[in-house]
């Protein structure tokens, strides 16, 4: 069985669509049997379309129908609110193609080092020929969206506010 690690760079990237290509590049793995991984880096940096005020506030909704014990739990990371979106779009509770496909996605915030530069045996770049599209007018970053949702931001700013 060959696998392959397909790396994403969020940067500059519109959120729902890495989403929906990472979501089927793994789930097409996981009915295949196959333990394609899909790796997302820079998550901070992947933008959300539309006006910022009124993404903050489709943000802050979602964010405040949390019960701390009962949930449902919506996080307020950059990495984990990709890592949701993306969960989103597979059926993870219904089969187990789709729980598989979850388990091989790992979204990063910032870019570890061993994949900075050259890539190592076995990773590639993901195919970015339907993802990128010029940058719409109005937008807004993840991190932007977790900083106001109040994550410490210290994890990707590097410590300056």
């Amino acid at each position: 069985m060959d696998e392959t690690t397909y790396v994403f760079d969020a940067e500059g990237l519109i959120l729902g669509r890495l989403a929906s290509a990472s979501a089927d590049i793994l789930l097409k793995a996981a009915r295949e049997h196959r333990d394609d991984k899909v790796i997302i880096v820079n998550a901070e940096k992947a933008i959300v379309s539309g006006r910022p005020r009124s993404v903050l506030n489709t943000y802050h909704a979602k964010y405040e129908l949390n019960h701390a014990r009962k949930g449902p739990f919506f996080p307020r990371m950059p990495d984990m609110i990709l890592k949701r979106a993306v969960r989103g779009m597979l059926p993870y509770q219904k089969k187990t193609s789709g729980r598989r496909a979850l388990r091989n996605l790992r979204v990063e915030i910032g870019c570890p080092s061993h994949l900075s530069g050259d890539l190592p045996e076995g990773h590639q770049t993901g195919d970015l020929t339907k993802i990128r599209k010029a940058l719409p007018e109005r937008f807004i970053t993840l991190g932007d969206i977790s900083a106001d949702l109040g994550a410490p931001t210290h994890r990707w700013t590097g410590g300056e506010q």
